[in-house]
């Protein structure tokens, strides 16, 4: 399970050089006239992951960042609060949302002990946020706990074969470079992701209440030709994007 060292390990990462690269993207984020997500920009139309009625229902963002999402479900009508460990990260967010006037609490602190009282949400979300750089073993039991029964749980991460794929530093290329076996955790030089693989984590969310509902993996855009980058240190061709998911998109609820 992922120590208190991970947690600090990740806090002065996202605190330090991401924050710098983050902060100058997060403005695009919070203007954008329809919510779109991950690396290829998924429109909302096709991922779906706010739902129809979040009007009134009280939602959190787990592992906030800049804010953006939590802006995204505020202004669809969500009582919102986001919660991120990186104080940088939620300067930035507080700047946005008192600029764009939003009523939105932001709160810091780690996803993997989470300062809310049980069954304080209707509606749980994690873009790149928790669902990659807390542990799931200790975030997504406290998604469940701080949920109402019935809640929802929406999240994106990267895909298993992505991160088996994912070198240290350049372009991914299909190769598998480190077994499933294990994946669970990868400690890079500067920083430290989670990944269950998906046998793994199904146990996981059926053992903490949970019914899942979809499970979408979107792919590059045809017209793409440009990569992205993953990190700092890492890119992925739009070519291989289309052949093999990079990312996915879990929709569960309490059942």
């Amino acid at each position: 399970m992922a120590t208190s060292a991970d947690v600090a390990r990740n806090r002065r990462y996202w605190d330090g050089e991401r924050a710098d690269a983050h902060g100058e993207v997060a403005r695009a984020h919070w203007e954008a006239a329809e919510p779109t997500w991950g690396l290829w920009a998924t429109p909302e139309s096709r991922a779906g992951m706010i739902p129809a009625g979040i009007a009134g229902q009280r939602a959190v963002e787990l592992g906030c960042g800049t804010g953006y999402v939590s802006a995204w479900l505020a202004r669809a009508g969500a009582r919102v609060v986001g919660i991120d460990v990186a104080g940088r990260q939620l300067a930035t967010a507080r700047a946005l949302r008192d600029e764009y006037g939003l009523d939105l609490a932001l709160v810091q602190g780690d996803a993997g002990r989470l300062p809310f009282r049980d069954g304080a949400f209707d509606f749980a979300i994690s873009e790149y946020g928790a669902s990659l750089w807390c542990d799931p073993l200790r975030w997504i039991p406290e998604a469940a706990r701080v949920l109402a029964p019935g809640g929802r749980l929406v999240f994106l991460r990267p895909s298993p074969l992505f991160a088996m794929c994912l070198p240290e530093r350049g372009e991914t290329a299909p190769a598998l470079l480190r077994p499933q076996s294990g994946l669970r955790r990868l400690a890079w030089e500067r920083a430290t992701e989670f990944n269950l693989p998906h046998g793994e984590l199904i146990g996981l969310l059926r053992g903490c209440g949970f019914v899942i509902e979809e499970l979408i993996e979107p792919v590059a855009p045809q017209d793409e030709e440009d990569p992205r980058w993953f990190s700092a240190d890492t890119t992925v061709p739009a070519g291989w994007a289309r052949r093999w998911p990079t990312e996915e998109i879990w929709k569960v609820r309490l059942g």
